[in-house]
C-alpha cells in the first residue's frame, strides 16, 4: 500500500529521547525536496533569457511547498521582480507607481538584497549613480528615463554600506569600489559644504523628501522638496527648517565608516574616515538625541525637539548606531513595544501611541502604515546585536500576509495585513524573497557565510501555511538543498544529506564549509541534535542563543542577547 507523505515522527534516539532529526523516508520534507528537485525555477517562472533569469541561473536557486500559497507567490515575487529591471544595462527600478531608481531605496537596500538573486543587475544599479553625479559632487536622489533629479538627497540607506557589502558578497570587487569610492567621496564632501548651515556637525533636512517621509507629520509645515528644485538650498522663509535631521546624521556616520572600510582596501588612509564618521556619531546624540524621553527627534532651527515618534529610530539602529545594551532598550521600550512601533503586521512608520498615527494604507503615506520599505531595513536593526528571534516573530505575520495577498504593495494595513497603496512594488517583493531566505532558506553572507535556517513556512496564519518546504541555492559550485517540515530540517549538499537540526535553529557555516555556529530563532528553549553527517551534537538553545563550534565540531563558546518579547 503506498504511503502519503505524513509530518515528520519523532522516533526514540539511541539515550531513549524522541530524535526528531532521524532520517524518515516518509516525511512531508522528502515529498517537498522530491518536488524541488523535479521542478525549474526558469520555466516556471519564464524567465529564461532574462537579466532576472540569467542571474537565477548562476545561483541555481529553487523552492518548492507541500499546501499552501508560499510556492505560487514566490514564482510570482521573481516574475514581478523581472518587470523592475529595466534599461541598458538593466537595472532596477522602484516598480508600482515610481517609474526609476531612487537612492534611497532602490539603489540601497534594494540592492543589497537583489545581489543575491541578480548579482551583475545589482552592480550595475550601483554604478548609475556615480555615472549620473553632478558636476558639484551631488548625487541623484533617483535616476528616471527623463534623466538625473537633483531635488532632493533622500538619503536611508547608506550607500557605501551597499557597495562595500557587494564587495565582500561577490568575493571581491575592487573595480567597484574603485569607481564608487571617488563618486561617494564627493559626495560626502557636498553635503558637508551645504548641509550643515548651523555648523552643529549634523545632517539638515531642508524637506520632507530628503528622508523620504511623505504625508509623515514629522514634516508638517514643510516643503516636499527643496528650495526652488535644488537640494542645496532651504526655504529661507521656513519658520521650521532646516532640520537637524537623526536619520540623516546617523546616514552619515554609517556612510564614513563603510567609507574608512573601502579606503583601507583600496590602498588609503582610513583614519580620516573614522575621524568623520565619530564626530557625526557624536552630532547626533548631541542634537537628536533626548535622554528622558529615550528618542531621536529632529531639532528645529528654533532649538525645538520635533516630538514625533517615528521610524527614525529603526533607521538609526539600522546605521549600526548604539551597544547592546542601547539596542535592546530601543527594542523593549518602542520596536517590540505594541503600543509604540510592533503593529501585528510589521513596524509601523509612527507610533501607534501618538494621536498623530494614521493607518490608512491605501495611499503613499509615511504617517502610521507598515511600509514594506521599513521591512526591508529591519534586519540590520536588529540582527548586528544577535535580535534574530525577535526580527522572526515580528516578520512572520507579514509574511503570511504577502504570502495571501493579491499584490506586492508599498504599505500593509497594520491591523488586518491588507495590502495597500501600489503594486509590482520592488521593496515588497524583494522583502518576501528575503524573508524567505532568513527563515526557512539558505542566505549567503557578506564574506562567504551561509544560513540555514528552520522557521519553515508550517505556522502561518490565514490559509498562508504550507505542510513542508524546500529551499536550493548553488553557491562556490555546491548545490545546497534545504528542506523542513514542521518539526525538523534536513540540509543536502551535492545531493547527499549533510546537516539535520529541529525546528527553530539556524545553523551557520563559514566559506570553508564548517559549521561555525547554531542560533536559537525560537522564542522558546529548543533541544535536539544537531547531526553533521554522521555525527550527532546534543544542544539545547534559547531564543537568541548562540553557541560556537571549532573545526573538529565541537561547542566552545555560547552568547546570548536577552529576548525581548512584544510587550507595552
Amino acid at each position: 500500500m503506498t504511503r502519503r507523505p505524513g509530518r515528520a515522527r519523532a522516533r526514540p534516539g539511541p539515550d531513549g529521547r524522541p530524535d526528531i532529526t532521524a532520517p524518515d523516508t516518509s516525511t512531508v520534507l522528502h515529498a517537498a525536496l522530491a518536488r524541488l528537485r523535479a521542478r525549474d525555477t526558469l520555466a516556471r517562472t519564464g524567465l529564461r533569457g532574462t537579466p532576472l533569469g540569467d542571474g537565477l541561473a548562476s545561483t541555481g536557486i529553487g523552492l518548492a511547498a507541500i499546501g499552501g500559497p508560499v510556492e505560487d507567490r514566490w514564482h510570482t515575487a521573481l516574475a514581478e521582480l523581472a518587470q523592475c529591471l529595466r534599461g541598458d544595462p538593466p537595472v532596477l527600478h522602484e516598480g508600482g507607481v515610481y517609474h526609476g531608481t531612487w537612492l534611497e531605496s532602490t539603489g540601497t537596500i534594494n540592492t543589497e538584497v537583489l545581489a543575491r538573486f541578480a548579482p551583475q543587475a545589482a552592480r550595475d544599479t550601483l554604478l548609475l549613480f556615480a555615472a549620473h553625479q553632478r558636476e558639484d559632487g551631488l548625487i541623484p536622489y533617483k535616476v528616471t528615463a527623463a534623466g538625473p533629479a537633483y531635488s532632493q538627497i533622500q538619503m536611508v540607506t547608506p550607500l557605501a554600506r551597499t557597495v562595500w557589502d557587494h564587495h565582500r558578497r561577490t568575493g571581491g570587487d575592487p573595480d567597484l569600489l574603485a569607481r564608487m569610492y571617488p563618486a561617494m567621496a564627493r559626495n560626502d564632501d557636498w553635503l558637508a559644504r551645504h548641509r550643515d548651515t548651523r555648523g552643529t556637525g549634523a545632517v539638515e533636512a531642508f524637506c520632507a523628501y530628503d528622508t523620504g517621509h511623505d504625508l509623515s507629520p514629522r514634516f508638517w509645515f514643510a516643503p516636499d522638496r527643496a528650495f526652488r528644485g535644488d537640494a542645496a538650498f532651504c526655504d529661507p522663509d521656513s519658520p521650521l527648517l532646516p532640520y537637524l535631521a537623526p536619520d540623516l546624521t546617523a546616514n552619515a556616520a554609517c556612510q564614513r565608516a563603510h567609507l574608512a572600510l573601502i579606503a583601507d582596501a583600496l590602498g588609503e588612509d582610513p583614519g580620516p574616515w573614522r575621524a568623520k564618521a565619530a564626530a557625526s556619531t557624536e552630532a547626533l546624540f548631541a542634537h537628536c538625541y533626548d535622554e528622558d524621553d529615550r528618542a531621536f527627534y529632529d531639532r528645529d532651527r528654533t532649538g525645538a525637539l520635533v516630538r514625533i515618534r517615528s521610524d527614525v529610530l529603526l533607521r538609526v539602529l539600522a546605521c549600526g548606531i548604539g551597544d547592546a545594551a542601547f539596542t535592546e532598550r530601543a527594542l523593549r521600550e518602542d520596536l517590540m513595544h505594541t503600543r509604540r512601533f510592533l503593529s501585528h503586521h510589521g513596524f509601523t512608520s509612527i507610533a501607534m501611541d501618538d494621536p498623530r498615527f494614521d493607518a490608512n494604507a491605501a495611499r503613499n503615506s509615511w504617517a502610521g502604515p507598515v511600509n514594506m520599505l521599513s521591512m526591508l531595513r529591519s534586519p540590520a536593526a536588529f540582527e548586528p546585536h544577535g535580535h534574530v528571534a525577535e526580527l522572526a516573530l515580528a516578520s512572520a505575520p507579514a509574511l503570511a500576509a504577502l504570502a495571501a495577498a493579491d499584490r506586492f504593495p508599498q504599505c500593509l494595513d497594520p491591523w488586518s495585513g491588507e495590502p495597500g497603496f501600489t503594486s509590482v512594488y520592488s521593496p515588497a517583493i524583494l522583502w518576501f524573497l528575503d524573508a524567505l531566505e532568513r527563515s526557512c532558506g539558505i542566505l549567503p553572507r557578506p564574506g562567504g557565510d551561509l544560513w540555514f535556517t528552520g522557521l519553515g513556512p508550517t505556522r502561518l496564519e490565514h490559509g498562508a501555511a504550507a505542510d513542508a518546504l524546500a529551499y536550493r541555492r548553488t553557491v562556490a559550485g555546491a548545490v545546497y538543498e534545504l528542506a523542513a517540515d514542521d518539526e525538523r530540517v534536513e540540509v543536502h549538499r551535492d545531493g547527499a544529506r549533510w546537516l539535520a537540526f529541529p525546528r527553530g535553529w539556524r545553523i551557520a557555516v563559514g566559506p570553508d564549509g564548517l559549521v561555525r555556529a547554531a542560533v536559537g530563532m525560537s522564542p522558546r528553549p529548543v533541544a535536539g541534535d544537531l547531526r553533521i553527517g554522521d555525527t550527532a551534537v546534543p544542544l539545547a538553545l534559547g531564543p537568541n542563543e548562540r553557541a560556537e563550534f571549532d573545526a573538529r565540531g565541537t561547542v566552545t563558546g555560547r552568547s546570548a542577547a536577552p529576548f525581548v518579547p512584544p510587550g507595552f
